[in-house]
């Protein structure tokens, strides 16, 4: 997926949303993680500096070529091993059961198909794995979920790398066969409102 101008403001913009406090975000979601990692859609590597010590790999796979290069330059400093790949989130090229972790940050969505990027986390993740999220979601209702469906009907998917603001990412992660075991919900930034907004970060593991 070639998205080179939406690549390029990202790759600016992410550090001052990690100053405004997505760092934070970033440090809990992986808090706690350990062994081997997937990370879907790594983006330039923002995450990478918050492994813990107990991961031993990660697999970070990112389709956008500026920022698979960005994110190539980033796992150099990153404190665990990274490894950056090219792939998608419904083709990803890892095998059955090899990971101990999925990770997917700010990535679901841009996806074509949740579910069809879940069931390949699924795939992925061995028996008693966990998928990490942090994401920003559908408003409930009110105004806000109206503007996030005119966004999704207009313009923004195609400006925004493909991003869709009105999706209901934790029913799409219950259905793929996860439970939920911890979710926090919340806006960001919080001194103001915007389609992509509110956000979700949690742990979910694999139903049996």
């Amino acid at each position: 997926m070639k998205h080179p101008f939406f690549a390029r403001m990202y790759a600016r913009v992410r550090p001052a949303l990690d100053d405004a406090g997505a760092a934070e975000h970033r440090r809990r979601l992986l808090a706690g993680t350990a062994g081997r990692v997937v990370e879907v859609g790594a983006g330039d590597g923002g995450n990478f500096a918050h492994y813990p010590p107990e991961v031993t790999h990660v697999l970070a796979i990112e389709p956008e070529p500026f920022l698979r290069a960005q994110a190539v330059r980033r796992s150099a400093a990153a404190p665990v091993p990274v490894e950056v790949v090219d792939g998608t989130a419904d083709h990803l090229p890892a095998a059955d059961s090899s990971a101990d972790v999925v990770v997917v940050s700010l990535v679901l969505c841009s996806v074509p198909d949740q579910a069809v990027a879940l069931a390949e986390a699924r795939r992925v993740l061995r028996p008693g794995g966990e998928l990490r999220f942090y994401e920003h979601v559908a408003a409930d209702t009110g105004r806000l979920a109206t503007v996030q469906r005119i966004a999704d009907a207009t313009l923004w998917p195609l400006f925004v790398g493909g991003c869709h603001t009105h999706r209901d990412t934790t029913a799409a992660i219950a259905g793929a066969g996860f439970t939920i075991e911890e979710l926090d919900r919340f806006n960001f930034p919080p001194d103001r409102v915007s389609p992509a907004d509110p956000h979700v970060l949690g742990r979910a593991t694999l139903r049996a």
